[in-house]
């Protein structure tokens, strides 16, 4: 009977030891992979400044990562919308590609992004975003959706392909983290 008790004690004591030295180790393994993975860029950077490589994007991670919406990202960042658009939403961005941009009169782009110009920037932004996810199958001819800046938009389908307010064409379509984005080929202008 001893001896069956001191064999229980010593595998007991053994078990103890390798799960507490396991326990040790463990937590500081998992937050430092936690903080190379979720850090802040810089202080006070707010949601748009956090660096997370293993998470999907966010809407604005996924435009800023394309070269044909460098124009729509420097946008963002002028109107100060990029913390906005970063956030958990869900959205639906209509996103103009450079070359819709280039549409524009010359000169537009560049007086909207100067700082008088903000608030006129951000109503621009902000008819191209819904709160909510759109999916392509609620995208039907007739359909309206009410924009963040509270004006609408229309959706019109032609020959299968969908246009936003009749003459942007969606030819693209993008899940994010935190929504929807459809990429367009002309600027949305609030009327």
């Amino acid at each position: 009977m001893k001896r069956l008790f001191f064999f229980l004690t010593l595998i007991a004591g053994i078990g103890f030891f390798s799960c507490s030295s396991n326990s040790n180790t463990q937590p500081a393994t998992d937050s430092a992979a936690t903080a190379t993975t979720t850090e802040a860029a810089e202080p006070g950077a707010g949601q748009g400044g956090v660096v997370d490589e293993t998470s999907k994007p966010d809407v604005v991670k996924v435009a800023a990562s394309s070269p044909d919406h460098t124009t729509l990202v420097a946008a963002l960042k002028a109107a100060d919308l990029v913390n906005s658009l970063s956030n958990a939403g869900p959205f639906t961005v209509f996103a103009p590609t450079n070359a819709a941009f280039d549409l524009l009169p010359k000169g537009t782009v560049e007086g909207l992004l100067v700082p008088e110009k903000k608030n006129d920037l951000s109503n621009i932004l902000e008819y191209h975003t819904y709160v909510g996810v759109l999916s392509d199958a609620i995208l039907t001819d007739g359909q309206t959706f009410n924009m963040v800046n509270g004006k609408n938009i229309t959706i019109t389908v032609k020959d299968g392909k969908k246009y936003v307010n009749g003459d942007a064409l969606i030819t693209a379509a993008i899940p994010a983290s935190n929504g929807m984005i459809y990429v367009i080929d002309h600027v949305l202008l609030p009327k």
